[in-house]
């Protein structure tokens, strides 16, 4: 059976899928994909490894360059074979296979060229994968090309619906492991005994540099910034990015202080130090201040360290040490606070990596309990945005530490990127990474409660118009939970709402409504994401510096879509700040 990388793919399905369908459930694209992808995990042999949906973005003269390959095969020389699945109609001219994406007419032929091309020139500065060969394979299971003479991509690399019960046979073909009449060792047998074969050895190593170059320079992590609950893996892939940029850093003691954007890839750098220190055997601690991005990235880490909220830290040791706290009394968490302080640290809780997500949200004397948990020699890493402190704290201040700026977006839409620098203050920089543009951003007016419901129905039904699913969209109150109307509900029109409770189960795990439609306010929503967002009960009397942080963290909430439901006043200042942007 090959390897699949990352896993979890099996998980995509939502829970209505048919039983023993692979992707059922799934949009078409997607279920295309699914199936794909179980096709070859069964039919491909462990001399094989697939590694999908593989995306990256490079910065090139001030410019983001998204490159993407649907799956990439290698076998146990370490060679590749690209594989560019092309689902639905595809249109034949002279020039060569056309795909239409997003209203334009793109060649086939070119978009793989230059994807191969790019990838060619990543390995070839790869250490010991100058000599691994890369080759393309086209795959479009439901065309049948009739004009192969003029399709741009030689017959024998493409598998289209005529054949398409032969691409694995097509896969093996082109990746032949046999050399000189033994096989190569690679995925399953990788430094499992001794080779008399020097081509082997060479083999074994190019595959481990293969593998460490998707995991590493590609950066193969899972983006926690997913919908809160759901089993979903979204792979995002920054190359030249924080992910991978901050850890080439190396110098001692290790202090990191990052100070990123929304959408530079914080949290996913978290996770690339956390899932680091566990392969090196260690013990890692990832510490955030808000609860749904702690569950979140409890479920995507691999086991073997601590993941928590500040507080819930607190609890942990104090119940450790024997002690309780009444945390629902008026001054519960100041006292639970000040219990956790007041415990020594033992061997147990100390940690080899402590990376502190969200510290815009900590105090100087939060900073302070959660660094003594740090072994002497312990990776240190530190992640804030100021631009998202919505409890006006004073920062903490990290004297002696290196400081690394990420200012690019790689999150939201252009649009929403632009708007933003548009109310941000001058000294402010975002600059937009991001692979979408041309998305547009919705304003609705409203004038009372009634109205404001009624234009939120209206944002959730243009989002599902779009193509967009209830799972896909979540509904983002600029209220706080207790004066947020939306915050009540059970329900907005016809959908089913599923917000947090205010209550926690046995597990201490969050309780939630049974609907599927996501409503929570912006404050608890910070740290996540969705494919649309619908940023509501927006209002404000001017635009001053809360009301502009508020906005941004509602704003880069939006991957795909935005749609805003503002009141009178507060609509009039975002269109006015939207003439900003297409003025200039």
């Amino acid at each position: 059976m090959a390897r699949i990388i990352p896993d979890g793919w099996r998980e995509l399905a939502t829970s209505d899928a048919a039983p023993g369908a692979p992707g059922a459930g799934l949009p078409p694209s997607a279920q295309r994909h699914h199936e794909t992808l179980a096709l070859m995990a069964a039919g491909l042999s462990d001399d094989f490894t697939v590694y999908h949906a593989v995306h990256w973005t490079t910065i090139e003269r001030g410019f983001a360059v998204i490159d993407a390959i649907d799956f990439v095969v290698v076998n146990r020389m370490g060679n590749l074979l690209l594989i560019e699945q092309k689902t639905g109609f595809l249109e034949e001219s002279g020039d060569g296979l056309l795909r239409r994406e997003r209203g334009r007419l793109r060649n086939v032929a070119v978009q793989m060229a230059r994807t191969a091309a790019g990838l060619r020139d990543k390995l070839a500065r790869r250490p010991g994968c100058e000599a691994v060969k890369v080759d393309a394979l086209l795959y479009c299971p439901d065309f049948s090309v009739r004009r192969l003479e003029t399709a741009g991509v030689a017959a024998e690399r493409i598998v289209d619906a005529s054949r398409r019960d032969k691409l694995l046979v097509v896969i093996r073909e082109i990746l032949s492991v046999e050399v000189d009449g033994g096989r190569a060792p690679g995925a399953g047998a990788v430094g499992a005994g001794s080779t008399s074969s020097g081509v082997a050895l060479r083999s074994a190593s190019a595959w481990h540099q293969v593998d460490r170059f998707f995991r590493d320079v590609i950066e193969l992590e899972t983006d926690v910034s997913a919908l809160v609950g759901r089993a979903q893996a979204m792979v995002t892939r920054v190359s030249g990015g924080l992910a991978y940029w901050a850890r080439q850093l190396d110098f001692s003691p290790y202090r990191l202080h990052v100070e990123g954007t929304a959408g530079s890839g914080k949290t996913q750098l978290a996770l690339a130090e956390f899932r680091g220190a566990i392969d090196r055997g260690l013990r890692p601690l990832y510490v955030c201040y808000n609860r749904p991005l702690a569950d979140h990235f409890a479920e995507v880490a691999p086991a073997g360290g601590e993941v928590c909220t500040f507080h819930t830290l607190c609890q942990r040791l104090v119940r450790d040490a024997g002690k309780s706290v009444d945390i629902a009394a008026s001054d519960g968490f100041e006292r639970l606070e000040k219990a956790a302080a007041s415990v020594s640290i033992d061997e147990r809780w100390r940690f080899d990596t402590v990376v502190v997500d969200e510290g815009q949200d900590f105090s100087s004397a939060w900073r302070d309990q959660v660094l003594r948990h740090a072994r002497d020699d312990a990776r240190l890493i530190w992640l804030e945005d100021p631009m998202q402190s919505l409890y006006a704290r004073e920062r903490s201040p990290l004297p002696g530490w290196v400081t690394l700026h990420a200012r690019a977006n790689y999150r939201s839409p252009r649009e929403v990127v632009g708007f933003l620098r548009a109310i941000l203050p001058a000294d402010v920089r975002i600059e937009a990474a991001g692979p979408l543009a041309g998305a547009e951003l919705d304003i609705f007016d409203y004038a009372d409660t009634a109205q404001m419901l009624a234009a939120t129905k209206e944002a959730i039904r243009g989002c599902l118009a779009t193509g967009f699913r209830r799972h896909d969209i979540a509904v983002v109150s600029f209220r706080g939970r207790e004066q947020s109307a939306l915050l009540s509900l059970d329900a907005i029109g016809p959908h089913p709402v599923r917000r947090f409770t205010g209550r926690y189960d046995l597990l201490a795990q969050p309780v939630y409504t049974g609907g599927e439609l996501l409503v929570e306010s912006v404050y608890r929503f910070k740290g996540q994401a969705a494919p649309a967002v619908v940023f509501s009960e927006v209002d404000f009397e001017s635009m001053d510096e809360r009301s502009i942080r508020k906005l941004f963290v509602g704003a880069t909430r939006a991957t795909m879509k935005l749609s805003i439901v503002a009141s009178t006043r507060a609509a009039q200042a975002i269109r006015a700040a939207l003439a900003r942007v297409s003025d200039t």
